[in-house]
């Protein structure tokens, strides 16, 4: 088998030719800034197919996870419930008000955060009252339980749908299960501006107050005056331009994904993996598929903080031989994400499992391994070619490529 020629992707953009038109647009009218009819119509096309009452378009999903933290009145010190196999840009947003995340692990249904594990944090840190739940590879999370317990806690709720735009969660679209929700229009997401994100909400006060943050919290007056801190967090109309093009391709970008999903699913089944789970009451967007490694079929392994060692072995592999056969033949592929209890910076946060705090949980005069779902999901998982320009005869090629790596 020889390399691809050109490289196939993780989750590359997928241009159509409508997008140029708008882009165009905002070139030729001069509308060369953070408003225009692009924008207004973004926002527009964001709320009618969410579902939601107001969309705020900003420069990055992060822009408005940050917003989002600010609207539910993250302060300095405060502690803030959040998804733990998630992408740092979840999280990120508590730290820059000072607020101090923790972390909540997952569950093997969805991969996302467990509720019974952040009932058991509330039962540890009963005073906290934001949660930031992400939607991880665009599965969603157990929703409504999540919700139920924030309500019981009088707590907000953050759904961060950045992964799963076009996902739905008992035939509701993700990014309407919070106050304030967020999705991304990052250059590899299900539909792309190369940028850009919007803040969703049912909140028209809200939505006023996250506009006038997003362009520097200027007041009503002939001059620039200010009485809080604004930011330079508004879309671009060039960016809007290209998403508004995007829009309409979303459904059939969901449907491609998909078909990558059950290619996957059928061409591995007889393989000692299992992909990402999708539950019976959600349909994901299936934006990236992922397997898992039977954890009897696991090489032996060793990871440091940015190096991998596997030992060969018959009838097994890990994802680290798996990510180099995939990258010796131009494909590309990726650990999954790395938990947030694990990164270095986060070291010192607080990490809490379904059975309680999950950090130093380990006894050398009494036998048991701990429980920490993520970290084996992280171990024994990764993400695969998912671009849904990659041909069938290209995947069933990296499909041959992965059952290489167990003989």
């Amino acid at each position: 088998m020889k390399p691809f020629t050109n490289k196939v992707w993780l989750s590359s953009p997928t241009m159509h030719g409508e997008e140029i038109k708008y882009v165009k647009e905002a070139y030729e009218t001069n509308w060369m800034s953070t408003v225009g009819e692009n924008i207004n119509e973004v926002e527009k096309l964001s709320k009618e197919y969410v579902g939601c009452q107001h969309a705020v378009a900003l420069s990055s999903g992060t822009a408005a996870l940050h917003l989002a933290m600010k609207l539910a009145g993250v302060k300095r010190g405060d502690y803030v419930f959040c998804s733990d196999m998630t992408f740092a840009a979840t999280v990120n947003p508590v730290v820059y008000e000072g607020g101090i995340p923790v972390f909540i692990d997952t569950e093997y249904e969805t991969w996302n955060m467990d509720p019974i594990a952040l009932e058991k944090a509330f039962q540890i840190y009963p005073d906290v009252k934001v949660v930031v739940v992400a939607n991880l590879y665009g599965t969603p999370a157990k929703l409504d339980e999540i919700r139920k317990i924030c309500d019981q806690h009088h707590a907000v709720l953050i759904e961060d749908a950045a992964e799963s735009l076009g996902a739905t969660y008992k035939g509701k679209q993700t990014g309407t299960f919070g106050t304030y929700n967020v999705i991304s229009f990052n250059g590899n997401k299900i539909i792309t501006g190369s940028s850009g994100g919007m803040l969703l909400t049912d909140s028209e006060e809200a939505a006023n107050k996250a506009r006038k943050w997003s362009t520097q919290a200027r007041e009503n007056a002939p001059w620039y005056q200010h009485e809080e801190i604004g930011y330079n967090y508004r879309m671009s109309n060039v960016i809007a331009g290209v998403v508004r093009g995007q829009y309409k391709y979303l459904d059939e970008h969901i449907k491609q994904k998909k078909a990558i999903y059950e290619r996957y699913k059928e061409g591995l089944k007889d393989l000692p993996v299992i992909m990402n789970p999708i539950p019976d009451d959600c349909e994901a967007n299936y934006w990236l598929s992922c397997l898992l490694i039977d954890e009897d079929a696991m090489c032996k392994t060793n990871r440091s903080e940015n190096e991998a060692l596997y030992i060969k072995e018959h009838g097994k592999s890990c994802p680290t031989e798996i990510l180099e056969t995939l990258a010796r033949y131009n494909a590309e592929g990726r650990p999954i994400w790395k938990p947030m209890h694990m990164q270095p910076i986060y070291r010192m946060n607080p990490f809490i499992t379904r059975h309680g705090n999950g950090r130093a949980n380990t006894n050398a005069y009494i036998a048991g391994a701990s429980i920490d779902i993520g970290m084996d999901i992280f171990n024994r998982g990764l993400c695969l070619p998912s671009d849904n320009k990659m041909t069938i005869e290209q995947q069933n090629q990296i499909i041959e490529m992965i059952r290489s790596c167990f003989e």
